[in-house]
């Protein structure tokens, strides 16, 4: 017998799954032949060692489930791909994670069609590999690359399942994971200026991941989260089947618009309500330094920014700067609000509402949603909104390295609380950090915190995110500024929620706890201890949807929803 050699033979024999494709290949080579082919496949084309025994397994399994093996080459990547290190850290956002310490994944797949990410799950079960699903690379513990375990496992990075479909005249949206927020804003702001989705200002955080956990954004207090306004969505379970809300059932569609990304299954795609606002809104900016009587003008802000109008977001970014008079280290705390109005309405409003700050026509400008999401984020004017389509725009969270934690403050700091923080802010390792602080109230007031899992409502003045950056070549050192932070978040335990002290799971912080790698029977006793504090009662409810839904717990991670065993 001859032995064939065209490529495209290997690749016909690759593709018939179970021999019983029709392709014009004698029965007898295809017998035959199936073993050497594959060898060649995996060993010529992946260059696959004999050391990398699962790697070189799930490429065999993925050859036996892709409709079309030829694909392979093109959706999945292996060390052994000369680009193999960009595609991974095309989109990782921490570069903390992205040292040569990091552990990385086996393989990298980059599916274009849903059968891809049915393939790779069915191959990651057989083979006792674990899931990271990638959606924007966001995730402040890069458990979406990444993982503490040092056990194999394999990344789905969506990257390629990133259409965005919008109906103006219904007022909905369909957009794969894998898109970013900007280009769901872009898309929407192309065909209208008075509608708009009520997502974050960090315009490169993926759909995928932002709806998976809440989704805070300026719209918010007029619309609520990013997730209360996701209407059904196509999702691949444990199994590898396709559900949309009514096949999934109320309780996995209760849990997977704010449960937290990585516990059951892929969301393929999510529809969205679209929401309406002026075809102009208006932005401010106000800094204020400590000598010009930041301290008090925070304190009083506390008790004030809940009770604005729902069409006010009202935050305050506090760092340190330079004084411009005599060029010392002093603390500034920067007003931003977004209001869906007019600067002649706003103006009134602030006088009447929160006269101490002294907000004037001059510190505020008129522009479209979509460019008051470029000016929150950048803090530049006149930006293209092409610049929602930039997926690798550098900001404090995002293409940097750096350490977040978070807080809900449900009863006013006194101004001593905040003159003992100030401190903090002048030591070496808070050249680049930030404290931001977000106003509730509003629609937040209303929803029921067990409508969705995001518990978080009625009762929070304000949410604070801490963020602390620093350079490359600071990163050998970086547990300084890790250390930073912790102290900075033990200092502020009086002042902050208590039993449990809550915290974003959109903001992921592992030092309030892990799972076990093993999952054994104390795993839910001790993913309650983070549970509690993203999700507080919502925690049970999310465990007894995963229990049902992939009891096996296939999708796993440092802080994913366990079942019970």
């Amino acid at each position: 017998m001859t032995l064939p050699t065209n490529l495209s033979i290997i690749n016909n024999v690759i593709a018939c799954n179970t021999f019983q494709c029709s392709h014009n290949i004698d029965p007898e080579i295809k017998l035959n032949m199936f073993p050497f082919l594959l060898l060649i496949l995996l060993s010529l084309t992946w260059r696959i060692s004999a050391s990398a025994q699962p790697a070189e397994e799930f490429l065999r399994c993925l050859s036996l489930r892709f409709h079309n093996s030829s694909s392979i080459a093109k959706l999945v990547y292996t060390y052994h791909n000369s680009s193999y290190s960009s595609v991974l850290k095309s989109s990782a956002q921490n570069f903390r994670f992205t040292t040569p310490s990091t552990p990385t994944p086996l393989a990298i797949v980059t599916p274009f069609h849903a059968s891809h990410i049915q393939a790779t799950v069915y191959c990651c079960r057989k083979h006792g590999l674990q899931v990271r699903t990638r959606s924007g690379g966001h995730d402040f513990e890069g458990l979406s690359y990444t993982t503490a375990y040092k056990v194999p496992f394999v990344v789905i990075d969506l990257v390629n399942l990133r259409s965005v479909q919008v109906n103006v005249e219904k007022a909905t949206a369909w957009v794969e994971s894998g898109a970013t927020v900007g280009e769901l804003y872009y898309e929407i702001a192309r065909k209208t200026r008075t509608l708009a989705f009520p997502a974050g200002i960090g315009h490169t955080v993926g759909i995928g991941g932002q709806l998976s956990g809440g989704g805070l954004g300026p719209l918010f207090r007029k619309y609520g989260l990013a997730s209360d306004n996701v209407i059904d969505a196509r999702l691949i379970d444990a199994y590898g089947r396709i559900l949309d809300k009514k096949s999934m059932g109320e309780d996995l569609f209760w849990a997977i618009r704010g449960g937290g990304g990585g516990s059951f299954g892929i969301v393929l795609a999510w529809k969205v309500k679209l929401v309406p606002v002026p075809a102009n809104v208006t932005a401010c900016t106000v800094s204020k330094t400590l000598e010009q009587n930041a301290t008090k003008l925070v304190h009083q802000w506390q008790s004030i920014a809940r009770k604005f109008p729902k069409e006010i977001q009202s935050s305050i970014a506090i760092a340190r700067v330079n004084s411009s008079e005599d060029g010392k280290m002093t603390i500034q705390a920067s007003y931003g609000s977004v209001f869906l109005g007019s600067i002649d309405e706003l103006i009134p409003l602030m006088e009447e509402k929160f006269p101490e700050l002294g907000l004037v026509k001059e510190d505020c400008l008129e522009m479209s949603w979509a460019e008051s999401i470029l000016y929150g984020a950048l803090s530049i004017i006149g930006l293209p909104l092409e610049t929602l389509l930039n997926r690798t725009q550098k900001s404090a969270l995002s293409q940097t390295f750096f350490k977040a934690k978070s807080d809900f403050v449900k009863q006013p700091i006194s101004e001593s609380g905040f003159e003992g923080l100030w401190p903090k802010f002048y030591e070496d390792e808070a050249k680049s950090a930030v404290m931001v602080l977000v106003a509730y109230g509003g629609k937040m007031d209303e929803i029921p915190e067990t409508e969705y899992p995001y518990p978080h409502r009625a009762g929070n003045l304000y949410s604070i995110l801490y963020v602390v950056n620093w350079e490359e070549e600071e990163n050998k050192n970086s547990e300084k500024f890790m250390n930073w932070m912790r102290r900075v978040y033990s200092y502020m335990t009086p002042y902050v929620s208590k039993s449990p002290r809550e915290a974003y799971v959109n903001y992921r912080d592992l030092d309030i706890g892990t799972n076990k790698f093993n999952h054994d029977k104390g795993s839910y006793t001790e993913a309650k201890v983070w549970g509690l504090k993203y999700f507080k009662n919502n925690f049970d409810k999310l465990v007894y949807v995963k229990t049902k839904v992939d009891p096996q717990n296939f999708f796993k991670h440092e802080q994913s929803i366990p079942p019970l065993f």
